[in-house]
């Protein structure tokens, strides 16, 4: 197999650089010259939706470092393109690569919604926080027009089911009718995630995200309607975000959030090439220390799936981190009060006048 032409070219308004090889198949085509006239023809990487009736939508979480009960998830591959999003390698399921495809074939579960109020219907559904985002983000683009967050979110109010949202789209906003109901029953917790203050690095980070300045507006709006809300300070990736802290988490309570939490970045799978190939074209003055930098805070690795490291690191680096987090939280008075959402409020078959007598 030839190797993967890398143009020098750099493509704005997309993160991934490449398309790495797909690990679960022996083959692909690759364009073997820049200029080659042949019946190859190249990918556009213009945004494509693919649409599915899906068997199932919600996932039960083994992962005991995440705090998930069940995610669920409207949406797979995420045109926002961050560059360091943990999703990319499940995309490789579905056939596609880690890499552009990710960001530009999105797949559509278009019956999502029927299929979490048949979930809600099961006997065997237990009332269980459900995490909306798990894996992508539920309100990228393509949800303004297809609208199946905003269609779960009425299943979950319906069933009077706990709800977790993680975003970085100003959509969100659209829906604080519902979510306004649902915080009155305490039924659900809306965060954003916020990786720097720093506009240039976002657009390099994560090229179609909403700004930084729109999401601590979502925490500012969603505070004002009684919607406890909070931040993800995630990635941090040393050498690049990790100073930000300090800022970050002062915004952050200063516009609302209740709570905060952090991750080190690690690049497991085909995550690890597209963010190297990423790293040398846009920071190349500095790519090497930060690569050695995230290494030292997984033992040596860039990637990391050991339970208990693989979230927060391990070594010096490391340990900063964690120290000046659990500090700036103290400072400004974040993660002082608890998350449990109320799971009693369950109802199976709320249009149904028995429900009056159960």
């Amino acid at each position: 197999m030839k190797k993967q032409l890398h143009t020098n070219e750099f493509e704005k308004g997309r993160g991934a650089q490449i398309n790495p090889a797909n690990s679960f198949l022996k083959n692909r085509y690759v364009q073997e010259e820049a200029f080659a006239i042949d019946d190859y023809s190249i990918d556009s990487t213009q945004t494509q939706y693919f649409y599915e009736n899906s068997k199932t939508i919600a996932n039960k979480v083994i992962n005991p470092d995440v705090g998930m009960e069940y995610s669920a998830n409207p949406y797979q591959g995420c045109e926002h393109g961050c560059i360091y999003c943990y999703a990319r390698n499940s995309h490789e399921y579905w056939g596609y690569s880690a890499g552009k495809d990710f960001e530009s074939k999105i797949i559509v579960k278009k019956n999502a919604p029927a299929l979490l109020k048949k979930l809600f219907e099961s006997k065997t559904w237990v009332p269980s926080v459900l995490s909306i985002s798990g894996n992508t983000d539920c309100y990228q683009p393509v949800e303004r027009r297809m609208k199946l967050t905003r269609a779960m979110l009425e299943v979950c109010l319906e069933y009077r089911n706990p709800v977790g949202l993680l975003t970085k789209n100003a959509l969100v906003l659209r829906d604080l009718d519902i979510l306004t109901e649902m915080a009155k029953l305490n039924l659900v917790r809306v965060h954003t995630s916020i990786t720097s203050l720093d506009e240039d690095l976002r657009l390099q980070l994560e090229p179609r995200t909403t700004t930084y300045k729109s999401r601590l507006n979502i925490l500012e709006q969603c505070s004002k309607a009684g919607i406890p809300t909070g931040i993800m300070n995630a990635p941090i990736i040393p050498g690049l975000n990790d100073h930000h802290m300090p800022d970050v988490i002062k915004a952050a309570a200063d516009h609302g959030a209740k709570w905060a939490g952090y991750t080190v970045v690690r690049l497991n799978g085909a995550i690890g090439e597209i963010f190297k190939n990423w790293l040398d074209f846009t920071f190349p003055d500095r790519a090497q220390k930060v690569w050695n930098m995230i290494a030292d805070c997984h033992g040596g690795q860039v990637s990391d799936s050991r339970i208990g490291n693989r979230i927060s690191g391990e070594g010096k680096f490391a340990e900063l981190i964690k120290n000046q987090f659990e500090l700036l939280c103290r400072k400004y008075g974040l993660n002082q009060e608890g998350k449990h959402l109320n799971k009693s409020l369950f109802r199976r078959s709320p249009g149904c006048q028995m429900t009056l007598f159960s």
